[in-house]
């Protein structure tokens, strides 16, 4: 086995007697275990340690992705919304989530492909990339004039007096130049063949690792990068290179060891994980925009209050995921949580399985944003438990502001309002 599939929450134990469930070879539990343990600043927050029965046992957070261990395992983590759906169908679902991640917004994979999404999400990255490698193949390696200095056996270019004379008092065959050289050696080539290196040894898939094989043949003579950071900030996309945009975003993160999250310590590999929060907030975003009504405008991750004054400065910023607003007045606002609400839990002690601090935080933000008199929502994946708004929630304190506690569909990309119509008139009544 040199691969699993998990979703968020779930956890691993090593393989070996009494072990049941989601289990993983014994050096990668131990590899897993070793970031658990890291120091304090080190340890990353996707992973905790837990027990199962009497095993212990690797628990993954509200991250999804992919994590590759030193020794090459993989673990693919999908989200917990397509636990009741096939694995297939949970990825293709977060793949069209991150295409509305702006570093992400590359991703290329229409709806038809969607559906037909087998293959595990590292292999799907490196596909991308290597498809956008194949498009600028096609359109034409760019090169440029290279400044070229050598000791050459006969003149060309420009004459470097000093060191001519420090190397060739007794060589009166020998030039020392400078000279301008046509050619692939630029930044940009050296990104993109660095990284079609390094997906070499990590993609599985023999239709990626021959295609690589195929690429890498083409920039045989562009050296590979001897220093990252300063080729990225080299690359220069001016007139006509359009095409390399989406070939160097994919390069970039590939070489940034494909992570906004690694492993940590001595023991560093490549994985690519997401906070689910991050990117639901982006998805309903992106979407919600479009499901608005002309005559409003939709601020995202607004700033423009805080909390408490303090010694003539402001503390706590206040900050909703998204506002919607009336020329310059507030007129709802809006926080998108990821978590599994159950409308069949209605009673005092378990409240839908909503949390008081998420009520709390909408309340600041009623208070500060619109004045403690209108509209504020609680946006959250929708589900087979979780399917229709549930009733309006009032404050005894504030009767102006109502909270509302609305589903969205991930598979209609909608926000499905209350039959009320108190909503319609903000987004319209286009509920899934």
């Amino acid at each position: 086995m040199t691969s699993c599939t998990l979703f968020e929450f779930d956890s691993v134990v090593a393989s070996g007697p009494g072990a049941t469930g989601h289990t993983v070879p014994p050096q990668v539990f131990a590899w897993l275990e070793s970031q658990c343990l890291a120091d304090d600043d080190g340890a990353p927050s996707w992973l905790k340690v837990s027990q199962r029965g009497k095993l212990k046992a690797i628990r993954f957070a509200n991250y999804v992705g992919v994590v590759r261990a030193s020794c090459g395992f993989q673990i693919e983590i999908l989200p917990k919304i397509g636990k009741k759906s096939s694995a297939d169908e949970a990825r293709a679902r977060l793949l069209e989530m991150l295409q509305s991640l702006a570093e992400f917004r590359h991703i290329k994979i229409a709806d038809a492909q969607l559906a037909t999404v087998r293959m595990p999400l590292l292999e799907v990255f490196i596909k991308q990339f290597l498809g956008e490698v194949s498009t600028v193949v096609k359109r034409g390696l760019r090169s440029d004039y290279i400044v070229q200095e050598g000791n050459l056996p006969a003149l060309r270019g420009k004459l470097l007096i000093g060191r001519h004379l420090s190397q060739n008092l007794v060589r009166p065959d020998r030039f020392y130049s400078s000279h301008d050289e046509f050619c692939q050696d630029r930044a940009e080539n050296r990104l993109i063949h660095s990284a079609l290196r390094s997906v070499l040894t990590i993609c599985k898939t023999f239709e990626n690792q021959r295609l690589a094989r195929e690429l890498c043949f083409v920039f045989a003579d562009v050296p590979t990068s001897k220093d990252v950071k300063r080729d990225i900030n080299r690359v220069q996309l001016g007139r006509g290179m359009g095409y390399y945009a989406a070939a160097l975003e994919w390069a970039k993160l590939i070489l940034a060891k494909l992570s906004p999250i690694v492993g940590t310590g001595a023991q560093q590999a490549q994985s690519l994980l997401f906070p689910m929060e991050v990117v639901f907030e982006a998805y309903v975003g992106k979407h919600l925009a479009r499901q608005l009504q002309a005559i409003f405008t939709m601020d995202a991750q607004s700033s423009r209050h805080y909390l408490v004054g303090h010694r003539e400065a402001r503390w706590f910023k206040l900050k909703p995921d998204l506002v919607v607003r009336d020329r310059h007045t507030n007129r709802v606002v809006l926080d998108t949580k990821w978590k599994l609400l159950d409308a069949t839990k209605d009673n005092a002690r378990d409240k839908y399985q909503l949390s008081q601090g998420d009520f709390y935080q909408l309340y600041a933000y009623g208070h500060h944003y619109l004045d403690a008199n209108g509209i504020i929502v609680l946006i959250y994946p929708k589900t087979d438990a979780f399917s229709l708004p549930l009733p309006v929630f009032n404050f005894p304190k504030s009767a102006g502001m109502r909270l509302w506690v609305l589903p969205f569909c991930l598979s209609t990309s909608k926000l499905i309002l209350p039959d009320t119509g108190q909503l319609d008139i903000y987004f319209g009544n286009q509920a899934a």
